[in-house]
Formats: C-alpha cells, sequence, structure tokens
C-alpha cells in the first residue's frame, strides 16, 4: 500500500492585502535577504582583525552606499537572466512582458551577474578590493538565498520532479486553487526542491562561509570564501536541478539532457575554482586596490 502523499500546508502567498496593494512573502524574502545580509555584513566589517592588514575593505557608511548598489544590481540582472535565460520568445513578442515583474521571473544567475557588476563599479569609484568586497558580499548572500527558496516553497513555484519518495509532495492548496484556478503543479506529489536549496544554497553556504572567515580566518586570503560560494552554489545547483523540474519555456535540449541552471552552474564552478585558484596563490593579495581603504 503506497503511503498517502504529503501536501503544501495553507500558506498563502500573500502575506498582507492593502486594498489593490498585495506584500507577498516573496517581495518580504528579497527585503529580509538584503536587511539581514547588510546586519551581518556590518557586524564582520567591525571585526577588522578578520581583514588582510586588520583592515575592514569598506566603511560602513560605504556599506550602507553599496546596499542601493546592490539591490539595483539584483533586480535589473535577475529580471533580465530570466527573459533571457528563460523567457525571450514571449518577450520578443510582447515586450511590455519585461516590465511585469509582479507576475514572478526572476533568475539567480542573472541576478549574481548583476550584483558583480554592481560591485565590480562599486570598487572601482571607492578604489577598494574587489576580491574583499566580494568575499563580503559571499558571506552574507546565503541568507538571501535561503529566504528565496522558502519563499518559492510558500508560492508553490520552482517545485520538484514527480516522485514516489514518502517526502514527496503534492504542491496544491485552496490559495494556490483560487489564484490560477487550478494547481500549475498538477495532483502528482512531487520532490520539494526548493526546500533542499534552501538548505545547500542557504545554511550550509553560509556554514561554510562562517566557517572560512571565523574560524579559519580565510578573509584575509582575497577572493577565496568569494571563490567557494560561487563553485559551491554552482555544484550544489547543479545536483539540485536533478530533483526540480525544468520551466516549461525551455527549449527541449534544456530539458532532456541538460538544463539551463546546470549550463550556468557549470559556468559558476569553473570560475568559483579560478578564484580559489587564484586566491591559494597569493595573486589577489596584492593588488593594487588591496592597499587602498
Amino acid at each position: 500500500m503506497s503511503p498517502v502523499p504529503l501536501v503544501l500546508p495553507d500558506f498563502d502567498p500573500v502575506l498582507l492585502q492593502l486594498g489593490p496593494v498585495a506584500i507577498r512573502w516573496y517581495a518580504l524574502a528579497y527585503v529580509g535577504g538584503v536587511l539581514f545580509g547588510w546586519m551581518y555584513a556590518a557586524r564582520l566589517l567591525k571585526k577588522e582583525v578578520l581583514w588582510p592588514h586588520d583592515r575592514a575593505p569598506i566603511t560602513r557608511e560605504q556599506l550602507e552606499d553599496l546596499i542601493l548598489w546592490l539591490f539595483v544590481g539584483i533586480i535589473l540582472g535577475g529580471r533580465i537572466g530570466y527573459i533571457l535565460f528563460y523567457d525571450l520568445g514571449p518577450v520578443l513578442a510582447n515586450p511590455i512582458q519585461a516590465l511585469k515583474v509582479w507576475e514572478g521571473g526572476m533568475s539567480f544567475h542573472g541576478g549574481i551577474t548583476g550584483v558583480a557588476v554592481a560591485g565590480i563599479l562599486f570598487a572601482r569609484k571607492y578604489k577598494v578590493s574587489p576580491y574583499s568586497l566580494g568575499d563580503l558580499l559571499a558571506c552574507a548572500a546565503p541568507i538571501g538565498l535561503f529566504l528565496g527558496r522558502v519563499a518559492n516553497f510558500i508560492n508553490a513555484e520552482l517545485w520538484g520532479r514527480t516522485t514516489d519518495a514518502p517526502w514527496g509532495m503534492v504542491f496544491c492548496n485552496d490559495f494556490i486553487r483560487a489564484m490560477y484556478r487550478e494547481c500549475p503543479a498538477g495532483p502528482l506529489p512531487r520532490h520539494p526542491s526548493q526546500l533542499y536549496e534552501a538548505v545547500l544554497e542557504g545554511l550550509v553556504l553560509f556554514a561554510v562561509a562562517f566557517v572560512l572567515a571565523h574560524i579559519y580566518k580565510q578573509l584575509k586570503r582575497p577572493g577565496l570564501i568569494m571563490g567557494v560560494f560561487i563553485a559551491g552554489y554552482g555544484i550544489f545547483r547543479t545536483i539540485v536541478e536533478m530533483f526540480r523540474e525544468p520551466d516549461e519555456q525551455m527549449l527541449p535540449f534544456f530539458k532532456n539532457v541538460i538544463t539551463m541552471g546546470q549550463s550556468l552552474s557549470l559556468i559558476m564552478v569553473l570560475i568559483g575554482g579560478w578564484l580559489i585558484w587564484r586566491a591559494l596563490s597569493g595573486k589577489t593579495q596584492n593588488s593594487s586596490e588591496d592597499k587602498t581603504v
């Protein structure tokens, strides 16, 4: 006798409705990720002994400025990345579709590219080390990843492939049915791949970065923790993609051979590995940016 599958609890994707304005868990996850990441980054900057030359790479005031740069990078990069990687056809057919961010559609790989561009521009403007700045962001980023994946779970989106595992879940409840007039994931139990990602990309990567920064003092090797984060995310995402349902609008190649997420994540593994090699070989220690705070 097969076990009764789990069913998504009665989570309402809308946290609070104020007239026509809906405050959703997903939007709150973005805000919470930036806020808690900011708080943790500020604590790291206070512990100057952790950093090269016992000096934090940026000041508290510069961190406050950096948050705005990063927020713009996340939103623009995430949206543009989603359109290019997953939804280009519909947007070309109807360009106004690109502006409908309230309907969802954000890409992590696009978001991290936007953050990288914002970080590089910020580092050049303030003449700070891009490697140490990247380490700071890598320590804080898993907080936002964890909250974002939990919000994906609440929204019953980005679900996994069908499974007969005892923890397989039917992604349907009254709120989802009322919102879409059906349950997009169907009646079959699926892997809760959002939670897999929350654990691996959020909790595990945060723990690894925390241990490297606080126990092994590896912030003194500029770029190492950033490289570990980028490569680690790529590895974990590649694994989880084996359990995650490919996006419906993907080309058949990316559904049946290698998913778009895996393709982009393998590139991240290569970039992360290159950064780790540079950091371990000392090539990030003596850059001109590292000497200026």
